[in-house]
């Protein structure tokens, strides 16, 4: 355990340590001038504030503001300068024992979010025991941070049965010594996902420690959202099987590329927890990944998955660009690969499906994708693979009695795909051949210069809320992007668009109005940062 070096957190400055304090303290903070909405937008890019989507001048506190704040007001038995995380873990769970349970969630949340740091630079310089030491730690910390905050919001809900907590107005509390939920040391959206953890705990015993073990194993890492994300039913209804999350297995992938090469950037619009992901990357592809579900799941260099329905997606400037993925099953597949090849039109597209979707003629998009867009080859695997269990599943493991494939479609010169009316080739496979297999290499192009796009999903009233104006857009984006651009340096349209997530006319007119103002200048075919200085009401 000696190896684990001391952790620091980035200066708050002196703007922004003010601002965070509030937060905490009254569970929000409003920025009133444009200094301090520059250091709120510095407190967002260290993770120390979130913003309000509604209200740009609206900041929230974060997990990893409170961690430092432990630390440097010395909430914490020890100084950040001489903790380690592992004594950190050590010293929560003491606490823990002790009934201190706000000092316990303190200082193994200080740990917990400590830790990706130095996994992520573990993985980047191949430490794989470094890395693997990196996430049990963090799985250690997780662990405390979420028993401490389940007895926490048990505690909380105590109280406000006896009518001591502030619900809201200060006429809605029966006893004068009434205290909010910050006060017992968490919001009052981490204690309603503390109760639902607890339920789940509850009716599960083990769920959290068997859960975190299960991330750990898998090599994904152990994180709240994949607590969350982990919480469901025991049985499997069609109701229940929600976003039917597959795990794809390691021995599909291995098949698929030994035998086909794909463009350098590839798209997995249904990343689930990285078990296409992260074969890709080991095969020299840069991946582009989105998913219904939240899950906090990265590429190898730190970029987070979009999250939206790919029935709802727009590809902008992802148009063309190769697509791995396995969608989800039933009739979703039909709509799912229906919209790929009618919208994202994919080069060439590998989809993992059941081998029976070579047949059926009731949906349309099964006709559509079979009959008018063939697929140009199919690997149908002779030997069954391993069992895909649906996530969340603790129940008894059942051998696989699916037949599966992958299903092929490149484009023809002329945009169109497959040969309608001729069918496709069929090459039957048998996947422990490919177990030691090498794959083939990346192909050429494929690049991309931003990310997909989600549409909102159409209710069955009239909209209510207006759509923003390009100023409100402005306002909505303006803080982060300074953060992003002051820590980038350098940069060119694409980069911005790409790092801020914005449309191209809201970059532009962002653009003009910094340069405008002196906050950015021009250079080398794009723009650098150039501080602060003038920059008047931009911010």
């Amino acid at each position: 355990m000696a190896g684990y070096v001391p952790v620091k957190f980035p200066k708050p400055g002196s703007a922004g340590l003010p601002l965070i304090e509030a937060a905490l303290r009254d569970g929000e903070v409003f920025t009133t001038d444009s200094q301090q909405a520059i250091a709120a937008a510095k407190c967002l890019s260290n993770g120390y504030l979130t913003r309000d989507q509604q209200n740009g001048n609206r900041w929230f506190p974060t997990d990893k503001g409170r961690a430092m704040l432990a630390a440097r007001n010395a909430l914490a038995p020890v100084s950040p300068d001489a903790v380690r995380l592992v004594d950190s873990v050590g010293q929560a769970r003491e606490l823990f024992a002790a009934g201190d349970l706000v000092a316990a969630r303190d200082l193994a949340q200080f740990a917990y979010s400590s830790a990706p740091a130095f996994a992520k630079m573990a993985a980047k310089l191949r430490l794989k025991d470094a890395l693997e030491a990196c996430q049990r730690i963090q799985a250690d910390a997780l662990e405390v941070v979420s028993y401490s905050e389940i007895h926490i919001a048990t505690d909380w809900e105590r109280l406000s049965a006896e009518g001591k907590t502030h619900r809201g107005r200060p006429k809605s509390v029966v006893v004068e010594d009434a205290f909010t939920a910050l006060e017992v040391g968490l919001t009052r959206d981490q204690i309603h996902k503390a109760k639902k953890l607890r339920d789940a705990e509850h009716a599960q015993p083990g769920f959290i420690r068997r859960t975190i073990e299960v991330l750990v194993r898998s090599g994904v890492a152990p994180t709240k959202a994949g607590l969350r994300a982990a919480i469901g039913t025991k049985s499997a209804s069609k109701a229940e099987k929600g976003v039917q999350l597959y795990e794809t297995p390691i021995e599909a992938m291995r098949t698929l590329l030994a035998l086909e090469s794909f463009s350098a950037t590839v798209k997995e619009p249904f990343v689930g927890k990285g078990a296409i992901l992260k074969p890709l990357e080991e095969a020299g592809y840069d991946v582009l990944i989105a998913d219904l579900e939240d899950r906090g799941i990265t590429t190898q260099y730190g970029e987070k998955q979009q999250v939206g329905d790919f029935l709802l997606s727009d590809p902008q400037d992802t148009v063309g660009m190769d697509i791995v993925s396995n969608p989800p099953y039933d009739d979703l597949a039909n709509a799912c690969i229906a919209h790929a090849l009618k919208a994202h039109k994919p080069r060439k597209m590998a989809m993992l499906l059941n081998w029976n979707f070579a047949a059926g003629f009731d949906d349309p998009n099964r006709r559509f994708v079979m009959e008018e867009c063939p697929p140009s080859r199919v690997y149908l695997f002779t030997k069954r693979l391993p069992m895909m269990h649906r996530d969340g599943w603790d129940g008894p493991k059942a051998t696989s009695q699916m037949n599966t494939a992958w299903f092929v479609w490149e484009q023809n010169e002329d945009g169109s795909y497959g040969a309608p009316g001729q069918g496709f080739t069929t090459f039957r496979v048998f996947w422990p051949d490919f177990e030691y297999a090498e794959p083939a290499r990346p192909g050429d192009g494929g690049h991309w210069t931003g990310p997909m796009v989600f549409r909102e999903r159409e209710e069955d009233f009239t909209r209510q809320t207006p759509k923003l104006t390009d100023a409100e857009k402005l306002d909505a984006v303006r803080g982060r992007a300074l953060a992003w651009m002051e820590n980038c340096g350098w940069f060119n349209m694409d980069m911005l668009r790409r790092g801020v997530s914005i449309r191209p006319t809201t970059a532009s007119a962002l653009v003009a109005e910094l340069v405008e103002h002196g906050a950015i200048v021009e250079s080398g075919g794009g723009w650098r940062w150039a501080g602060v200085a003038g920059q008047g009401g931009a911010a």
